[in-house]
């Protein structure tokens, strides 16, 4: 079986779907990759790492028999996509209508990374929580950027230096990596999340649980929180108000699939911080929890700086891109067979589960459901 790995296209797009390391696990399985030239390059991975592992560089990727990338294709690169051919990779199947239909128009069978069940064996395929690993990380590093302070409790000879108050919003894989990196580098973190679950977790981490009574029990599907009530939100908010304006740093990474962002943090929040504070959105894509974000942008509200990266995993692509490929390589080996030819098992929940797009029908009811919405 071929595997293609094309450079990604898409504006400020820095990571690739395989490196090196796992070129060469999947040559040891008869894999044939073929990677475009330059596909790494944003990654430090040069062509002769990708060669010296065993992949074909240069050729031509979009005639393999399993197409693997990161962002979703253009429709320049769909168009390219074979009948015959399985694509893999981020496609927004609950927030890019278009390209689903444009992928069901070519004939294509396509997996979404975001649609992987998340139950126990597939955790090693899970794309989301690799990524907002990294996202989770380095929103601590664009708070520390942006606050013009210390982060940790400094003692010196002339004087002590009290600790940074970060609040995380959202517990989820990328909020505790956030609570976690915050607390090694010496804040005394709080977070938060709907799910009193989760508060154990939070715990573990060395971090204070902020507990509100709004919005308890608010434990959905899947892992995630479900949407909140208008009056479980606006009773929320506005005990967050209050909780806000004693924290330094705030680091938001609410999200509900498909909806748009949760607004955690209100205009009278950012009000009513100290002049200074630092509030990092990582749902920027999804409309942001913040009501002054910008989504892409560094503004400056009440003399609060109020960061929004869009695509923040990609803002460290080396690590970014390793693991996402062994999220791709654990998917390509659950469709192949012992002799490394394609076997697309649809009775298997992961298989069935991460299809959005089979022989050019929709076959993911809420991608089918979008695309309907849409019109």
């Amino acid at each position: 079986m071929k595997v293609g790995v094309p450079k990604e296209t898409a504006e400020g797009e820095r990571r690739v779907a395989l490196v090196p390391d796992v070129v060469r696990k999947l040559a040891a399985k008869e894999l044939e990759v073929i990677v475009e030239a330059g596909a790494g390059a944003e990654a430090k991975l040069l062509d002769n790492a990708y060669g010296d592992a065993g992949a074909t560089v240069g050729g031509d990727v979009w005639s393999a028999d399993v197409i693997v990338k990161v962002g979703a294709p253009s429709e320049e690169e769909i168009a390219k996509v074979g009948s015959s051919s399985v694509l893999i990779g981020f496609l927004g199947p609950l927030t890019r209508p278009q390209t689903t239909s444009a992928l069901a128009s070519a004939g294509a069978t396509a997996f979404a990374m975001e649609a992987i069940p998340r139950i126990s064996r597939a955790q090693s395929m899970d794309a989301l929580s690799s990524q907002s690993n990294v996202a989770g990380y380095k929103s601590v590093l664009l708070a520390t950027e942006h606050l013009g302070r210390f982060l940790p409790m400094m003692m010196t000879a002339a004087g002590t230096i009290p600790p940074a108050k970060v609040l995380v919003l959202g517990a989820g894989v990328a909020g505790l990596q956030a609570i976690a990196t915050a607390r090694r580098l010496g804040g005394q973190v709080t977070g938060y999340d709907v799910r009193a679950a989760v508060a154990e977790q939070v715990q573990s981490l060395g971090a204070t649980f902020l507990e509100l009574e709004a919005g308890k029990g608010a434990e959905g599907e899947g892992g995630y929180a479900r949407e909140l009530t208008d009056e479980e939100k606006a009773a929320q908010q506005q005990e967050l108000t209050d909780k806000i304006a004693t924290f330094d740093v705030v680091i938001t990474t609410a999200l509900v699939p498909g909806r748009p962002a949760p607004r955690l943090v209100s205009a009278e929040a950012v009000e009513g911080m100290k002049p200074g504070s630092v509030i990092v959105d990582l749902a920027g894509e999804a409309g942001g929890n913040c009501e002054l974000t910008q989504p892409g942008q560094v503004v400056v509200e009440h003399d609060v700086t109020i960061v929004s990266p869009l695509n923040i995993a990609s803002s460290m692509p080396e690590h970014a891109s390793s693991l996402y490929a062994r999220n791709v390589q654990a998917v390509l080996e659950l469709i192949v067979d012992d002799e490394g030819a394609l076997h697309l098992d649809f009775d298997d929940e992961i298989v069935a589960g991460a299809c959005i797009v089979r022989d050019g029908e929709i076959v993911h009811e809420a991608a089918r459901k979008t695309v309907e919405e849409a019109g």
